[in-house]
């Protein structure tokens, strides 16, 4: 499985012939790797070249280190989508991304997602996206009251949107973006009736242009409405 490291590039060798096994499948989640002794053999490196190189696959959520007698590097299941969510929101929260970057990184993804949905969508898609109105009207009839429970379907049609494109990468960054930026909807979208009717107005017409098809038109009105939380932001200066 593995081979001596290039010793110009001996670390960066390691930590990448491990990654590729792990990726390409030779190695499956709850293997163990070699021993420490077979694996330091077979590189021909260093025992501190290879635990540094462990170290590098254990912080990128490929292994985990197990102590103890019966202890040493196992893969780790896969959760890359919980990995670059941790990420992102580590990245907001030490303010290399603001909120209003998310935000017109959304405008644009949004976009692009209600489109493709529009020209892909199936009937049995149309149902699950117009059941999923019909249960956010139930809280838009409560009022602001509420208005909690309807950011949760508002998030739900997006995510569903983003499954209809059939494009894992869409469903992923969506996913990634509205996990992140969910949390901080208390702060920035306080309770507000008039917010609350604008938002399903807005999601109501997205899936009517959908259900028509209407790819160039539902980019721009899914744009507008992730606009309209950027444009709040800005107003209040939340950046």
């Amino acid at each position: 499985m593995f081979r001596a490291a290039r010793q110009n590039r001996i670390f960066q060798d390691v930590v990448e012939q491990i990654q590729e096994a792990i990726l390409g499948g030779s190695l499956k989640p709850g293997d163990m790797l070699p021993p420490e002794r077979e694996l330091k053999e077979t590189f021909a490196i260093s025992r501190g070249t290879l635990r540094e190189a462990l170290r590098v696959l254990e912080q990128k959520g490929l292994i985990e280190i197990r102590l103890g007698v019966n202890g040493g590097a196992v893969v780790k299941e896969e959760d890359t989508a919980g990995q670059f969510s941790d990420s992102l929101d580590l990245l907001i929260r030490f303010q290399k991304i603001s909120l209003t970057h998310l935000a017109e990184f959304r405008e644009g993804v949004e976009g692009t997602v209600a489109a493709v949905a529009a020209a892909r969508a199936t009937r049995d898609d149309i149902d699950t996206l117009e059941a999923l109105l019909q249960e956010a009207r139930t809280y838009v009839d409560r009022g602001a009251d509420g208005w909690s429970d309807f950011l949760i379907v508002d998030q739900q049609v997006h995510q569903e949107l983003a499954r209809i494109t059939g494009n894992p990468i869409y469903i992923f960054v969506n996913k990634m973006v509205h996990d992140n930026i969910q949390r901080y909807y208390d702060d920035f979208l306080p309770p507000d009736e008039k917010r609350l009717n604008e938002n399903f107005e807005d999601l109501c017409n997205i899936v009517k242009l959908v259900k028509k098809g209407q790819a160039a038109a539902v980019r721009t009105l899914a744009q507008k409405h992730v606009r309209r939380f950027n444009e709040y932001m800005m107003d209040h200066k939340f950046v």
